[in-house]
């Protein structure tokens, strides 16, 4: 055991060397490494983060929520042109299922429309994301009320004009003032603050909550009726818990159906996307991500492998009257391949630990300047320390057999 660790260090004072007297030659041999392990590494660290967000901001909602509009979220078989002459689901048509679907736990109903500006005295605050809904979409969305409360099923149902404000729309508006009570004016009438959502930090697709304004849904009803080429409604629904989302699905569907006349044999003309479906989908995409990185990155190791196995020929050219003496002085083969190998593995090693350090730098910078996380997880790091230690071991393996056999005497007379 003494043995390989005196070769271990002998083995780093010999890498060290190299770098101090071939600083030129030794960096364009490492460079490949460094490249190569920085590529691979920052597109996984790029990827995991951005996995985890995603996931982040879903954990509130329950993967088995479905979503019922005329179109799909999801990749579909079903033309566009035919979606877009299917019938956009109604609030009797929430209002029924509601009643007659009895796996769902919650059902809401909501309406996609434009942005808008809402003002408060002298202040304003432009592009927000108004979201009309149902009272149901608090317990389905799990949303975090930091002041104040979500509006409740009378207020939704006669459509009373108060509003739920997004924490910087809040700040926006009041700055330090409280804004619960206080009257803001949107769609041309007042509204109530009577909550404020806590702050949620940059949205994964689309807007944040936090430049958003919830409203109860039949306000938006009342003002401008049910058919309007601003507004698209759709129908989020909630299992009960314990039951199978597709469960939920077959019985939204069959009441569908009934409800419309839609006879046995005739297509739907309406779509249900599952959450777990696009989920999944993120998955293959993520994974997707992950492999082309993978195939891009191990040219770069490829060339850096190559690299090193020059790098160690070369140190054993140089140091063939060193190997003579060593041998002829009783060191076994085994004594010189070890030797070079680990000199091979710490220089490939430096060059790994040099592309980590690279992407630590880069993912610091690139958390600071955007409004997004990049993590190095330390799964991430031993696995660029691995890979590095493997390229240092498959390029010094040849170099280190072929001075492992050399001739004492030829290799002394050589040297000389």
């Amino acid at each position: 055991m003494l043995l390989y660790l005196r070769l271990l260090k002998e083995s780093l004072f010999f890498a060290l060397g190299a770098l101090a007297n071939n600083k030129l030659r030794t960096f364009l041999s490492l460079l490949g490494v460094t490249i190569g392990i920085f590529s691979i590494i920052a597109v996984l660290a790029a990827v995991d983060s951005l996995d985890r967000k995603i996931k982040e901001s879903m954990s509130s909602v329950d993967k088995n929520t479905m979503y019922l509009k005329r179109f799909s979220f999801a990749p579909t078989d079903i033309p566009r042109w035919k979606m877009d002459n299917f019938p956009d689901v109604t609030y009797d048509e929430y209002e029924y299922l509601k009643e007659n679907v009895h796996t769902a736990q919650y059902m809401a109903f909501q309406i996609f429309t434009k942005s808008e500006v809402i003002r408060f005295e002298d202040q304003s605050a432009s592009n927000v994301n108004i979201i009309p809904v149902s009272y149901e979409f608090e317990d389905i969305q799990a949303l975090k009320i930091e002041k104040g409360r979500f509006f409740n099923e009378a207020e939704s149902i006669s459509g009373t004009a108060v509003i739920v404000l997004g924490y910087e729309i809040a700040q926006t508006l009041f700055g330090d003032l409280d804004p619960l009570e206080r009257k803001v004016r949107l769609y041309g009438q007042r509204f109530t603050v009577i909550g404020v959502l806590e702050k949620q930090g940059s949205g994964t697709f689309g807007e944040s909550n936090d430049t958003a304004a919830i409203i109860p849904v039949n306000v938006l009803r009342r003002l401008y009726g049910d058919h309007n080429s601003f507004m698209t409604p759709i129908i989020i629904i909630k299992p009960q818990p314990g039951i199978k989302g597709e469960e939920t699905k077959a019985e939204v569907t069959q009441r569908l159906r009934m409800y419309r006349g839609i006879k046995a044999g005739e297509p739907d003309n309406f779509m249900i996307d599952i959450l777990s479906t696009f989920t999944d989908l993120i998955d293959n995409v993520v994974g997707t991500l992950n492999i082309g990185g993978w195939v891009i990155s191990l040219f770069s190791l490829l060339v850096g492998g190559f690299g090193i196995a020059n790098i160690m020929f070369v140190s054993v050219k140089e140091r063939t009257n060193l190997i003579g003496i060593q041998k002829a002085l009783g060191a076994k083969r085994r004594f010189i391949l070890f030797q070079f190998l680990f000199e091979a593995i710490i220089l490939s090693a430096i060059g790994g630990l040099v592309g980590l350090l690279l992407v630590w730098g880069v993912a610091t910078i690139a958390t600071s300047l955007l409004d997004f996380k990049f993590v190095l997880s330390f799964g991430n790091i031993a696995l660029g320390t691995g890979l590095a230690v493997l390229i240092g071991l498959i390029s010094g393996i040849l170099p280190a057999i072929s001075a492992a056999k050399l001739d004492p005497v030829e290799a002394i007379r050589s040297g000389m």
